[in-house]
């Protein structure tokens, strides 16, 4: 009854039956403004004002507004209940009742709600699995502008029709996704820019841009990439001192191909002023992460028992960070 009661009861009788705090109180106990909570002028606004107690914290008085707009079909004010059952904020956590909020949103157009429910379509975790749904979905959201469902789409286009028909069909999607700010689009079109045959050279052009873009995002398989570019002059002039900084910036965030990397540097002195025993750290580091090199083996042992001692000092200590 209380899962049935949030979707169609009042929402006071909801909160009673949940044994949950009153409705002018958010998580933490504060009280909202009065006005949050009195009747609104039109439809529209008491969708805006749901927005905006839920964006200053008053979950709570969030829900009180949306409730009932979303019984009369405004999805936006439906996507906003989903998200709050998703994440238990001012009510326990229910994915049933997540489910069911994205599913009717998803119907009525929102396209954050068409992206969401098609990820819990594909995972079949919440809701029972239906991939050809999820896909119509995910390209309606795409098409409606969701920047991570255009992400999500380009990559169905591209597993359903390797090479490259499927990678420009996706290309748009791609684009797309990466001018709003997809991190993981911006790595993708970077690496379609540069090594598909048929880009244009306006856009090859720009496979160092959106590199560099998904490595600011914090993306460490692109600092990675964005490191070595910018060693080895690929898609741009060669700076030896960028590229031991994005190597460095991947290595410590965990990337393990550019703690191997790393040593290399160090041991080369690219970028660096070259230092044996930081290139002994990072050397096992990788090793320690599974990483063999035979070659750093060689290096290793060449080192002397000082240098060792002090390098896996030094691992030890960055392992304790």
């Amino acid at each position: 009854m209380v899962r049935r009661s949030s979707r169609l009861f009042p929402l006071a009788l909801m909160l009673t039956l949940a044994g949950g705090p009153s409705l002018a109180q958010t998580e933490s106990g504060e009280t909202a403004p009065a006005a949050e909570a009195q009747d609104d002028k039109s439809p529209t606004d008491a969708t805006l004002r749901a927005f905006g107690a839920f964006q200053r914290g008053y979950y709570l008085t969030a829900m009180e507004l949306a409730l009932p707009r979303a019984q009369l079909g405004d999805p936006a004010a439906q996507t906003l209940l989903a998200e709050l059952f998703a994440a238990g904020l001012g009510v326990a956590r229910n994915m049933d009742d997540a489910a069911f909020w994205y599913k009717q949103a998803a119907e009525n157009g929102d396209a954050s709600a068409q992206f969401k429910y098609g990820l819990m379509l594909l995972e079949g975790k919440y809701v029972e699995a239906d991939q050809a749904k999820a896909e119509e979905l995910m390209k309606k959201a795409a098409d409606a502008g969701n920047a991570f469902a255009q992400f999500n789409h380009a990559q169905f286009l591209v597993s359903q029709k390797p090479g490259d028909t499927g990678i420009f069909e996706a290309l748009p999607y791609f684009e797309k996704a990466a001018e709003q700010g997809v991190a993981d689009a911006q790595y993708a079109l970077a690496q379609i820019y540069r090594n598909t045959d048929g880009v244009s050279e306006e856009k090859q052009a720009r496979a160092r841009e959106f590199m560099e873009k998904a490595a600011r995002a914090g993306y460490d398989t692109a600092q990675l990439d964005y490191a070595i570019w910018l060693i080895d002059g690929i898609g741009g002039p060669k700076d030896y001192e960028a590229g031991f900084y994005w190597m460095e910036v991947a290595a410590t965030r965990g990337n393990v191909v550019a703690q191997n990397r790393m040593a290399v540097l160090h041991i080369n002195a690219i970028g660096t002023s070259g230092d044996p025993v930081e290139a002994g750290k990072w050397y096992i580091l990788s090793r320690r992460a599974g990483y063999d090199d035979r070659s750093l083996d060689d290096f290793y042992q060449g080192l002397t028992e000082e240098e060792q001692k002090q390098a896996i000092d030094a691992a030890n200590k960055f392992g304790k960070r």
